[in-house]
């Protein structure tokens, strides 16, 4: 989920770090090694958690934000964020939305936990129930990080829809390699996780890997998102309304 401008520096004074305490837990699904979980949002609440996460792109806080990709059709309100049923819940639907002077013909839900946790390094995991158009993934749905300068800082695409497989990316100065992996991971629930360590990022759906990019690795810290984005492009694959769930947010280091 490519931005479409270098993201704003964080308004702490420091880098921000997690507030949670490190705790050991069970390893990531599929990914070797001992691991520490540092980061969890379990979603068991009936309310996002304001201290772990924005629920909105970048603004003041409450408002309805622009996209952040300029491809996409929807606007992102913290109308379309909620937390029952033990899952987080990211809703698209079909609203025009003025921001900025520009009317978009959807609006949908984001979070980021930009500000509040960012992270180098380490094993990043979401279980998600992706929206579907029959066997395909449905609209631009994505789990992935960034960094506070784009493309600079990184960005890592653990999951990115794209007409209708589920892939992954490694954005940065070096450019934005990446894949798609075989087989449907839409319309039911499935564990996306990588591991990011120096020099590479590996990436595993269900706990199998599906893919390795090893040039242009970054080391700065990043941040957190989720969002249930559409692009009008891929209407052979688009479905509104659509909700986005999730079930858990971990990270764990060595």
């Amino acid at each position: 989920m490519t931005s479409s401008a270098p993201s704003p520096t964080s308004t702490s004074a420091s880098t921000p770090t997690s507030s949670a305490t490190s705790t050991t837990a069970a390893a990531p699904v599929g990914i070797p090694g001992t691991w520490n979980r540092v980061f969890s949002d379990e979603f068991n609440g009936t309310s996002l958690d304001g201290s772990k996460w924005n629920s909105n792109w970048f603004g003041c806080s409450g408002c309805v934000t622009k996209p952040v990709n300029s491809a996409e059709a929807s606007a992102y309100s913290p109308s379309q964020v909620s937390v029952s049923d033990g899952s987080l819940h990211l809703k698209l639907i079909e609203q025009p939305t003025t921001v900025g002077g520009k009317t978009y013909p959807y609006v949908s839900g984001l979070v980021n936990s930009n500000g509040k946790a960012q992270f180098t390094y380490g094993a990043f995991e979401a279980r998600i129930y992706a929206p579907s158009s029959g066997t395909k993934m449905a609209n631009w749905p994505a789990f992935w990080t960034d960094g506070q300068n784009w493309p600079t800082d990184g960005e890592m695409d653990i999951l990115e829809g794209l007409g209708g497989s589920a892939c992954y990316h490694f954005h940065s100065d070096a450019g934005g390699p990446g894949g798609c992996a075989s087989g449907t991971y839409s319309g039911g629930w499935h564990t996306f996780g990588a591991e990011w360590k120096q020099g590479s990022v590996t990436y595993y759906y269900d706990g199998k890997q599906v893919g390795q990019i090893t040039s242009g690795i970054t080391s700065a810290p990043m941040y957190l998102i989720l969002n249930n984005g559409i692009n009008p492009d891929h209407s052979g694959t688009n479905v509104v309304p659509a909700d986005m769930m999730v079930d858990y947010v971990r990270v764990w280091q060595h």
